[in-house]
């Protein structure tokens, strides 16, 4: 009787941690774009790389995380000149800073399916410790996480030298995502 309860308790946690592992971002239904402001004109971009670790439980936050890494080289703009530009030391110095990455500290719920995400984002070796909302929904099997965050590109470094003219290029950047994941459960 004792080695049945130890493999049904094994079996248990296999299945658990097979449910924790299920968790995972659908790269094709989910996006990260920015919008800049160049001389006064709102300029969409976008990245196209990214990679997300999500350990997320509505009814257990305080042991849930959330991680992303963006491949800065994944830059996608209206001209290909200025994606060029973007992956130059001036900007995002994609050679020496492949990756902008986040990993949260705390969430918060705010109710309604909404949450509140703390942690540090780091650009070009700058890290600074941001907060910002997300909402949760879903659709069939499928949990999207929507947000918009507004960032400072000059505290990490983004648009150095003519470029730090906010004249030209503003120093906000909005953010907006939506990650579309599977394995996170019933909300």
């Amino acid at each position: 009787m004792r080695r049945f309860a130890t493999a049904m308790g094994l079996l248990v946690l296999g299945f658990a941690a097979s449910v924790l592992a299920e968790q995972a971002v659908i790269p094709d239904k989910s996006e990260i774009v920015y919008v800049t402001t160049q001389m006064g004109v709102p300029v969409d971009g976008g990245f196209s790389r990214f990679e997300a670790h999500v350990d997320l439980d509505p009814k257990r936050l305080q042991s849930s995380s959330i991680g992303f890494a963006v491949d800065t080289s994944s830059v996608v703009f209206p001209s290909d000149d200025v994606v060029k530009e973007l992956a130059k030391p001036g900007w995002l110095d994609s050679a020496h800073f492949p990756k902008a990455e986040f990993k949260s500290s705390r969430i918060r719920d705010l109710g309604g399916r909404r949450y509140e995400i703390a942690g540090a984002l780091t650009i070009k070796g700058h890290a600074s410790e941001i907060v910002f909302p997300i909402s949760l929904s879903q659709s069939g099997s499928t949990t999207f996480a929507t947000g918009v965050l507004t960032i400072k590109r000059l505290q990490f470094g983004i648009g150095q030298g003519e470029w730090s003219d906010t004249s030209l290029v503003a120093d906000d950047v909005q953010i907006k995502f939506k990650i579309a994941l599977s394995g996170v459960g019933p909300l």
